[in-house]
């Protein structure tokens, strides 16, 4: 019998918590373990240094600033960063971050979960 393998874990930090509790209840209906929705850097740092997830979807703007910082450390640790923004498009995200997946809000579930999935298969 092979080791069951844990469910990834994935952060959530969004500021509308709306759209932050939607996407972490789509993310949870996958079979993923979710933590979150972090609405400011502060609440997602502390989160992060707690426990490291696997993933993290990430708005660019938060209620206490850009999400960048938190970013590139996650990234540096090895963690797979989903950016979910409506400011930026895609192809700035893969400007400044060229490893990372970016989503438009608003995003449809199913773009969500895709995302995660080809962010799970490369961790």
């Amino acid at each position: 019998m092979g080791q069951l393998q844990q469910p990834l874990r994935i952060l959530v930090a969004e500021d509308e918590l709306i759209i932050g509790y939607d996407l972490c209840d789509t993310v949870a209906e996958a079979g993923y373990v979710v933590e979150g929705p972090f609405d400011d850097l502060s609440s997602a740092m502390l989160a992060y240094q707690k426990n490291k997830p696997d993933i993290a979807i990430l708005d660019v703007q938060l209620g206490d600033g850009i999400v960048y910082p938190l970013a590139e450390q996650m990234m540096a640790e090895d963690v797979k960063v989903i950016f979910h923004s409506g400011q930026l498009t895609p192809d700035e995200v893969h400007e400044r971050f060229p490893g990372a997946r970016a989503l438009m809000k608003p995003c449809p579930p199913a773009e969500v979960i895709h995302s995660v999935q080809e962010a799970a298969l490369t961790h």
